[in-house]
């Protein structure tokens, strides 16, 4: 049986473009669809490729259950955040217990939190001298980032990286590895990964 996911995007959309690539000629997993709250994203520029059209949703329709009852009605395995900046309510959580989840570029509970996204926590962990970063894939709750861990993997850092270098790090365990964490949740393999 297929199983069917959603993403939820914010931005460019590298991560949704890696999904899809992995997932393009896989008869088992199918996205029902990439939605957004951002009209000027780049994520529906990247989704053309595959044949997907962007939903583009306002704050209404996603604090007041509009979305949620449409997304609902597509009965979705997982929902998939992916560089999706708004904190999930409580209604989401419930009505999708570990079906949403979440990936944030820092080892959590390092660097999480609001406010804490992309180049924010680049510069965080720059300015902290970090001898390491990584990724965090976790479920989502209703804090932001305190859903429980999924998987984690590190990267070495050197003193001379930049924000940059670390962006290009983070960026390079996102591609090897959310795509496999998917499918390994939608798929109960734990070898997918």
């Amino acid at each position: 049986m297929t199983k069917k996911i959603i993403l939820l995007a914010s931005g460019s959309g590298s991560n949704v473009e890696n999904i899809c690539r992995f997932f393009e000629h896989n008869a088992d997993i199918e996205i029902l669809g990439v939605y957004t709250n951002n009209p000027k994203a780049g994520v529906l520029n990247r989704i053309k490729d595959f044949g997907l059209e962007g939903v583009i949703f306002d704050r209404d329709s996603f604090v007041n259950g509009i979305l949620l009852d449409e997304i609902k009605s597509l009965a979705p395995d997982l929902i998939v955040l992916a560089g999706f900046l708004w904190r999930i309510g409580v209604d989401w959580v419930e009505t999708f217990p570990t079906k949403i989840i979440n990936i944030h570029p820092a080892l959590l509970p390092k660097y999480g939190g609001k406010g804490m996204y992309g180049s924010h926590v680049h510069k965080a962990v720059k300015e902290n001298n970090e001898k390491e970063t990584g990724i965090t894939i976790h479920y989502v709750n209703e804090e932001y980032d305190q859903g429980d861990y999924i998987f984690q993997t590190t990267i070495a850092l050197v003193p001379d990286d930049e924000e940059s270098d670390i962006a290009a790090k983070i960026q390079s365990l996102e591609k090897q590895f959310f795509p496999k964490v998917i499918a390994s949740l939608l798929l109960n393999d734990r070898n997918e990964i």
